[in-house]
């Protein structure tokens, strides 16, 4: 009997340690609607989720397991995604329009994804048509898991700031406009959180972290406090070395987290947003405001860089790895020693803005993508032809004329490639790729050529999700491609993302395995030529 007791103890036991072993699951229904605010003092439609503008956070830790119902109320299909998140093994999950059939209107998708080995600052937005320009953005603030270290001493509150510029336009005009063939206008404003106004409170003497994220269309900002230094420790999920900045540059898509010390006088003090690289200078103020403050913000709004590229490059050369610090796991960002790996492959990748059949485009390597009405990854899964070519867009920019196609990449899964993105316009650009982070291992000015790898940095360059690539220059990343699927490579100025800056890496192995990649969901979303077909 004492037996059979024991037994059953441990039978419980065991029953309880594999169920609490498994990763948290956490549940969410958005439903997204449209809504009319005037954040720029006048009326206009936006896009809320659950009521909210921006939309709500996902305040989430270290793998856990997402499962986020989204409501489609809107008059058009639409998805959202995951920005940095990188979908390990699941690009069926990524809610971009080559991975994912759009939500119909009425209709609604169960999203399932999980934050595996990610940490940091992060962010969502719309994918489908002009949605961006409307919101529908929000806050993924990755936290760690309990007995895993960070490298700073908990902050005593943690404040989200989205950042971005705005247009007192529709989304659906600023569409028309770029279907028109016609370059969008000038940004009417900044917001900061979706207002022009807004405060954060602190106690004397106490350490806060800022997370700041620019979730605007074509802008980069400079972000800075007025009589305070920031301290940077993470961007995009890397722990940096923590260097001290009086005003840090934003690209659009960008995130990074900053400490800030409340260690001057009690008094209220400018949060200061405003444009880089512009001839007009666009401000949000908001105000960080000590608890213990009688004072109002005075005297001028703290002025910043304007058009200093140097000065932005110079700065972005600072960002190093924390190689001592651990990020999501236990072991140090410094034990995989990228600078010994030498690249497999190198893919230069040059933007144009060519105009076809009498439009205004953008390109990549010539080649200016179209949507197909097949997802990409459907079409793959289900060996539909005539969707795309995987040899659509090459290597290296040819030099011909441009043409417009649903270009598609392709790469083998677990090479170790490096990706030149070479800038010949007078425009900053900023580059994104779905499911990775990446080693930004060099910027230079001018055209890029091999002799430039004796200027990478090999031993420190952070990774993250996204870079920017100063107006005649070139930025080098270096990628491990262990996370196959099919993947948006594309610029995050939505500009020119929408009218075909982007293409798709297929990362591919032949080897079909769920230690590879996961079986397409169960409740996929069928579309176009995938009609009718069975998971």
């Amino acid at each position: 009997m004492r037996k059979a007791v024991l037994l059953h103890l441990i039978c419980v036991l065991l029953g309880v340690f594999l169920v609490n072993g498994e990763d948290p699951y956490k549940y969410y229904t958005w439903t997204v609607t449209y809504g009319t605010i005037s954040p720029l003092g006048v009326p206009q439609q936006v896009i809320l989720i659950n009521g909210q503008f921006p939309g709500p956070a996902l305040e989430v830790v270290t793998n856990d397991n997402i499962i986020l119902n989204l409501i489609n109320k809107l008059d058009q299909p639409f998805l959202l995604t995951w920005n940095g998140i990188k979908q390990r093994k699941n690009s069926w999950q990524d809610g971009v329009l080559g991975t994912n059939c759009p939500i119909p209107p009425n209709s609604n998708y169960t999203y399932k994804f999980q934050t595996k080995d990610q940490i940091g600052t992060f962010t969502y937005f719309p994918s489908t048509l002009f949605h961006k320009a409307a919101g529908g953005f929000g806050a993924i603030n990755v936290y760690e898991r309990p007995r895993i270290p960070i490298p700073f001493p908990d902050p005593a509150g943690d404040f989200t700031l989205l950042v971005g510029d705005w247009y007192k336009t529709s989304h659906k005009t600023l569409q028309q406009t770029l279907d028109s063939g016609k370059p969008l206008p000038f940004p009417d404003g900044v917001l900061i959180n979706g207002q022009t106004s807004s405060s954060f409170s602190g106690d004397q003497g106490k350490t806060y972290m800022f997370r700041i994220s620019n979730v605007g269309l074509s802008t980069s900002i400079n972000f800075r406090i007025q009589g305070h230094t920031m301290k940077l420790v993470e961007v995009e999920g890397s722990h940096t070395l923590q260097n001290t900045y009086d005003s840090l540059d934003v690209h659009v898509g960008q995130s990074i987290a900053v400490l800030v010390t409340l260690d001057q006088l009690p008094k209220d003090y400018y949060i200061v947003a405003s444009t880089r690289f512009t001839k007009q200078i666009l401000t949000a103020t908001a105000v960080l405001h000590y608890t213990n403050s009688h004072t109002p913000v005075s005297g001028p709004v703290p002025a910043g860089p304007t058009y200093q590229i140097h000065w932005s490059m110079k700065q972005a050369r600072t960002y190093r790895w924390n190689l001592t610090a651990s990020a999501a796991r236990p072991n140090p960002q410094g034990s995989f020693h990228y600078g010994k790996i030498t690249p497999s492959r190198t893919i230069m990748l040059a933007n144009s803005a060519p105009r076809l059949n009498g439009k205004q485009r953008y390109a990549v390597n010539g080649v200016s993508y179209i949507n197909a009405d097949t997802p990409l990854k459907l079409a793959d899964y289900f060996n539909i032809p005539g969707v795309f070519s995987v040899n659509s867009i090459q290597d290296l920019p040819s030099g011909g004329s441009s043409f417009l196609s649903t270009s598609v990449m392709a790469a083998n899964h677990h090479d170790f490639i490096e990706v030149v993105f070479q800038n010949n316009e007078n425009t900053i650009q900023s580059w994104h790729l779905d499911g990775y982070d990446f080693w930004v291992v060099g910027y230079g000015f001018g055209q890029w050529t091999p002799a430039r790898r004796k200027s990478y940095n090999l031993i420190d360059a952070l990774t993250r999700h996204t870079a920017q690539v100063y107006p005649r220059s070139w930025t080098t990343i270096w990628v491990s491609l262990d996370n196959q699927g099919m993947w948006n490579m594309r610029s995050a100025v939505w500009e020119r993302q929408y009218l075909g800056q982007q293409f798709y890496l297929r990362v591919f192995n032949p080897v079909h395995s769920p230690a590879n990649e996961y079986d397409i969901p169960k409740n996929a979303l069928l579309c176009g030529k995938a009609v009718g077909r069975h998971p």
